[in-house]
């Protein structure tokens, strides 16, 4: 059992758990400029809880139900099955930002982890408590023991935006890491093909010389 798998088995036998799921997308770290302001392009870390979590070095930020992970299929065969991630209630000037992030083929890891349920209610300043929409107060998780198991490792591959008049979904489908095996290479006896790989390699230099080289065979 790995050591991910280890703590969250621990963390089982807390009375009370809260599970959660956690998404890290890979994007590139870069400058980008987004609506006249230089913006830090980074890896983007977000949890289906609310506020922050730190989690081996990793602040991962809170999104509530605005985060939705679609099923993750596991099959008997080797066999490439994606997923799904959408983000919803999106304020329409993230669309550009999103629209400029060269996200297709950037490594995209969904996971699964464990809080301790021992949880404060969220107090205002005037010491009432800060409710939801259905009146539920709003509770704080300890957050110990907490640990992310990986669900699954794929690659980012289409962004679909939907656009209302305030607001805008996200939806990005994901192909499983597995879709490599599905992928043919192609190599030939080329002397280019072979310095792609080894730079220095002469082996196939003279190849074309040898095609109409007369060549002595047997008695003369």
């Amino acid at each position: 059992m790995s050591r991910e798998l280890g703590v969250i088995a621990d963390a089982l036998e807390v009375p009370e758990i809260y599970p959660f799921f956690a998404v890290e997308l890979m994007f590139d770290t870069e400058t980008i400029t987004w609506n006249g302001q230089t913006v830090q392009s980074e890896p983007l870390y977000l949890w289906t809880g609310l506020g922050e979590i730190e989690v081996d070095g990793k602040t991962y930020t809170g999104t509530g139900n605005l985060l939705h992970i679609s099923e993750v299929t596991e099959t008997a065969d080797i066999r490439a099955a994606g997923a799904t991630i959408t983000l919803t209630g999106l304020n329409t000037d993230i669309v550009a930002l999103a629209l400029q992030q060269p996200y297709q083929g950037r490594l995209c890891h969904l996971k699964f982890g464990i809080l301790d349920a021992n949880m404060d209610i969220l107090l205002k300043e005037d010491a009432f408590a800060l409710l939801m929409e259905n009146n539920a107060n709003i509770e704080i998780a300890e957050q110990d023991p907490h640990a992310l198991a990986n669900l699954f490792t794929g690659y980012m591959d289409q962004m679909n935006i939907e656009e209302a008049a305030d607001t805008c979904t996200i939806q990005l489908t994901l192909e499983s890491k597995l879709i490599d095996l599905e992928r043919p290479r192609i190599f030939r006896y080329t002397s280019e093909n072979q310095k792609a790989r080894y730079e220095n390699d002469l082996a196939f230099d003279f190849i074309p010389d040898l095609q109409d080289q007369p060549l002595s065979w047997g008695r003369s």
